[in-house]
């Protein structure tokens, strides 16, 4: 009884789910490599060689685009590279310059959203806001409750080989339970940690709560200096790095003079494209306001940052990704399996889990 209750529960909610599943998989094997595939769709943009030369520093890299009327808008921010190939950003308010940080030449502008900006953001809220990030986050759940009692089901039955010669729809169970069981672990690993990352408001706290640890605190507000004259950028990335040996700066916020130098920064281990770790520098002294480590952050901050790690593939970097993207995949066709189950099932024989 209990196992003919579960799967009609299991059969149905994959239905109801069936087209937001379909969604976060589609668009998650896709994010998987979000930042390769931008750099091989777009080389003009990022590929720069280097030929043994040195970057130029930000402010004059600011100052030729100024001059050179290639602006779009007042920068907001530089992005640095890690790897010397790839090229420097200048960010506005109106869109992202891209530069040579060799020359100071110009490769390109581009604008927000591009169409990688829209399947993240179709993953994350249906393009939806706030509403769309519900409905997206209780499908994580559903895809969790899926996983497990898929699982279950599975279980008496013990079948992983496909028997094409079945025909029908033993076909489709057959790849379905193939499918299934080989990518169980890393299905449920997606599904529990977009769920974290989902209601993140409600699980980053009990990540702390029960670490008994805080997340750091903001920088301490800036008092600005009357005539005073703050560093340059390049100045504030040099203090932050210091701070935090090891760690590659990426990217560095324009002060407004209120408001200090944010630097962010990416150690080896990192993979992911962001950074985990920030300095926070004052722009008038030069002194360090806060420098918050991915290495030494508090033990609740870790968690979120290895939940995400997890989620995205990026904590061993191309291997784990190409996993994360299959397993996208596998989520996909274990929809499309399941709805075929259904939609050839025997009209007028009532469905037992024991006889298919």
């Amino acid at each position: 009884m209990l196992r003919r209750t579960l799967f009609t529960l299991h059969m149905i909610a994959g239905l109801v789910a069936a087209l937001f599943v379909i969604l976060l998989g589609l668009t998650g094997s896709i994010m998987a490599f979000e930042e390769q595939i931008d750099h091989a769709t777009h080389p003009h943009l990022f590929h720069v060689e280097p030929q043994g030369r040195t970057a130029l520093p930000l402010t004059v890299l600011g100052q030729r685009l100024s001059a050179s009327q290639s602006l779009p808008g007042p920068i907001v921010a530089y992005g640095m590279s890690v790897t010397p190939n790839l090229s420097y950003s200048v960010a506005t308010a109106k869109g992202t310059v891209y530069v040579n940080q060799y020359t100071g030449d110009v490769l390109g502008t581009r604008t927000a959203p591009t169409w990688l900006d829209d399947v993240h953001q179709i993953h994350l809220r249906l393009l939806a806001g706030e509403t769309g990030k519900t409905i997206m986050s209780w499908a994580g759940v559903v895809m969790v409750l899926l996983t497990a009692s898929g699982l279950y089901l599975w279980w008496p039955v013990k079948r992983v080989s496909i028997d094409l010669a079945a025909g029908g729809r033993r076909v489709w169970f057959s790849v379905h339970n193939a499918i299934g069981v080989c990518s169980f672990v890393l299905l449920l690993v997606l599904a529990f940690t977009g769920t974290i990352i989902g209601f993140e408001r409600v699980t980053t706290p009990l990540l702390y709560s029960a670490t008994r640890s805080r997340p750091y605190p903001g920088p301490v507000p800036v008092t600005p200096v009357p005539d005073g004259r703050a560093i340059p950028p390049e100045e504030a990335v040099a203090i932050a790095a210091r701070a935090l040996p090891g760690a590659a700066p990426i990217l560095v916020n324009v002060t407004t003079g209120k408001t200090p130098y944010r630097v962010a920064l990416r150690y080896p281990e990192d993979l992911t494209p962001g950074g985990r770790s920030r300095v926070f520098v004052n722009p008038y002294t030069g002194a360090v306001l806060l420098a918050d480590s991915s290495r030494t952050t508090a033990a609740g901050t870790r968690l979120v940052i290895l939940n995400r790690a997890l989620h995205t593939g990026d904590i061993f970097g191309i291997p784990t990704k190409i996993l994360v993207s299959l397993a996208s995949l596998a989520a996909v066709a274990q929809v499309v399996t399941g709805t075929l189950m259904w939609w050839k099932r025997p009209r007028r024989v009532r469905m037992e889990p024991s006889r298919i």
